[in-house]
């Protein structure tokens, strides 16, 4: 009966996202549902997005190994994204009215940026939109009683979502974002109220969470804690900046109002009700002792599911699953569309420049096809990842080689097309460069990927101007005599 209502709620879903996509006349209403919505959908469709598979099974499982500390790459550095961008980004990407974010490393750098950057993006996305069809592949296994095998379930999800995507791009994302994001929100808010009784109230999840010093957040004081610590915490808060995910949604906006503050409340939103996994999974320890401990040990990611299959009523279950989908689905729709959308406008389209704006849309959506069909390989290959992993380890592509040009290119006047090339390179290869060697144990790859990035924007951009001053001859005054 339940997986009977999971396939009435996907084929739900499936024809609201199928109506929105009445409204895509062109690659602007594909790509950034024509820059119509309003504050509220910006709000919505960004929280649902970050709301994802990760959030309701990986972090839960992480809180508990590690407590707040173990979290800091997501939830908070995460959310902290959302409101980094809509209070230094947002506003100027907003007003320069592009389609991607890897059309502004196209006007402000050149050709060569521009396809590098895309390149990063596009790679970002596959652990991202894995760790969602992993998710997918997992619930149609447990509903299922292992009838369904996870990768069959994986390609059902697919299929579920690829359904309206494919057709309504981010019109059908941001309508379906609205109404899953209310599912979300009221099905989760609903358990943890049930759960917190059934441990015999909120005080006493969180009195044990307490004595396992769950709520321990900043690293010990040693130098390798401090770094490693800070360096996770930047992956995601910095790595996401540069993100098409992220930028269709600023740009989606009907004002540069909305545009702005819809992020900034939609990770303030993030951040808080990503609690809500939490308290579940620390209620568990009260109501299924021994089978939780034996869960963290074999799958903490199954938690949950469990709990709610053997604990709750069939009412509870139907909340849980529908919020559980809702937040997988609105994550991998967007997901599926970011990149698909990037290599239309940003690779294809150099190789047929005087292409109609009918032909880029049929090609957008020939690349969702085949972008979800490389997803889904990718994340049957990598079956038995945790879900955190796939989507902690996403962002650092983003964060060594695409996250310096941008904010080089919007807050520093000087920053040159030599210098993002520098950056690009040479963060991207000193990042590979300790994830290679034993470095990396030392000194954390990300941030020393970052850090080159750096220095490579700053030497790129400097040096030619530097030797150009040199070899500039000093002219002597001229004196009129007269």
């Amino acid at each position: 009966m339940l997986l009977t209502l999971v396939i009435v709620y996907l084929l739900i879903t499936i024809a609201i996202g199928l109506y929105a996509a009445r409204r895509v006349r062109n690659t602007t209403d594909f790509a950034i549902a024509g820059r119509h919505l309003p504050l509220y959908m910006i709000v919505t469709t960004t929280f649902a997005t970050w709301f994802g598979s990760e959030t309701v099974l990986g972090i839960p499982a992480k809180f508990i190994d590690g407590g707040l500390h173990g979290v800091v790459e997501d939830p908070f550095g995460a959310g902290m994204c959302l409101i980094l961008v809509g209070l230094f980004f947002a506003g100027k990407l907003y007003r320069m009215t592009l389609l991607t974010i890897s059309d502004y490393y196209r006007e402000r750098y050149g050709r060569t940026v521009e396809v590098a950057c895309s390149l990063i993006i596009m790679l970002s996305y596959l652990g991202w939109v894995s760790a969602q069809v992993t998710a997918l592949g997992l619930v149609f296994n447990l509903l299922s009683g292992g009838m369904i095998s996870i990768p069959v379930g994986m390609a059902i999800g697919v299929v579920s979502i690829l359904a309206y995507t494919l057709f309504g791009g981010m019109w059908s994302v941001a309508v379906t974002d609205f109404i899953q994001m209310i599912i979300l929100v009221l099905g989760l808010a609903a358990i943890a109220m049930f759960a917190g009784n059934m441990a015999g109230g909120a005080d006493k999840v969180l009195a044990l969470a307490a004595s396992k010093d769950l709520f321990r957040f900043w690293p010990e004081p040693s130098w390798k804690e401090i770094i490693f610590f800070f360096a996770a915490a930047i992956t995601m808060m910095l790595g996401s900046i540069p993100q098409q995910d992220v930028f269709q949604r600023v740009m989606s906006a009907n004002s540069v109002k909305a545009s702005t503050r819809g992020p900034v409340i939609g990770g303030i939103c993030y951040i808080l009700f990503a609690f809500v996994p939490m308290f579940l999974v620390a209620s568990a320890l009260i109501i299924m002792p021994e089978q939780t401990e034996a869960l963290l040990k074999d799958d903490p990611q199954k938690v949950m599911p469990t709990l709610v299959l053997e604990k709750m009523p069939f009412v509870m279950q139907v909340f849980f699953f529908g919020a559980l989908l809702s937040a997988i689905k609105s994550t991998a729709s967007a997901t599926l569309l970011a990149p698909s959308v990037t290599f239309t406008e940003n690779i294809w389209r150099q190789f047929r420049p005087a292409g109609s704006d009918r032909e880029n849309l049929l090609t957008m959506r020939i690349t969702v096809l085949l972008f979800s069909v490389a997803v889904l390989a990718y994340a049957i290959r990598m079956q038995g990842t945790s879900i955190y992993e796939l989507v902690s380890g996403a962002y650092q592509v983003p964060l060594v080689g695409a996250f310096v040009p941008l904010v080089c290119g919007l807050y520093w006047q000087r920053a040159s097309t030599q210098g993002a090339v520098a950056s690009v390179v040479l963060g991207i290869g000193v990042w590979l460069l300790f994830m290679a060697m034993p470095w990396g144990e030392a000194f954390p790859a990300q941030l020393a990927g970052v850090l080159a990035s750096f220095v490579g924007m700053i030497a790129g951009s400097l040096a030619p101007q530097w030797v150009q001053n040199r070899r500039t001859p000093h002219r002597p005054l001229a004196v009129d005599l007269a």
